[in-house]
């Protein structure tokens, strides 16, 4: 999920890549992404260790150089049919651009809350990129924190990208 990673998650990762706003963590699990997460500063590293985490590295450094570039990588599926709508609508957020929880809802005939809801309990963060969805005064919550080093990687990745 878009959220701080419980120790468990940390020990399960496939990978720990050292990523300008923090380490971040690869899950995979039956040949498939299970998770992507940001990872507490300290975490130790760890080199990808299968051929699809090594693919989903290379996938997140792409984005990091274009975060306009998509990658075409096996997800396994996972939320309820609404997370799945907001995820989808969010892929459709060109980089560098932002909507709000209260726009996106609008669109999805939904309310903000549920739509932040979404973005909390989103377990591809960057390659679904739930930190384009913003507060309508401010930058609202990211990775189900609302301050500290999140919200410090939120404003990164928003920087990064060129928010219009």
């Amino acid at each position: 999920m878009a959220r701080y990673a419980s120790k468990r998650v940390t020990r399960e990762c496939d990978a720990v890549l050292a990523l300008p706003f923090g380490p971040f963590g690869i899950c995979i699990a039956d040949e498939r992404i299970e998770e992507l997460c940001f990872l507490p500063p300290g975490t130790p590293l760890r080199p990808p260790r299968s051929e699809l985490a090594q693919r989903t590295a290379a996938a997140l450094h792409a984005w990091l150089e274009d975060p306009a570039s998509v990658a075409e990588l096996p997800f396994a599926r996972r939320g309820t049919p609404f997370q799945q709508r907001v995820w989808h609508a969010i892929c459709s957020i060109p980089a560098g651009e932002t909507r709000t929880y209260g726009g996106l809802a609008q669109e999805l005939g939904s309310a903000a809350r549920t739509v932040g809801q979404a973005c909390g309990a989103n377990p591809f963060p960057l390659l679904v990129p739930c930190h384009r969805v913003t507060a309508a005064a401010g930058i609202g919550g990211f990775a189900n924190a609302r301050g500290g080093w999140l919200i410090e990687a939120k404003r990164w990745l928003l920087a990064h990208e060129g928010r219009r």
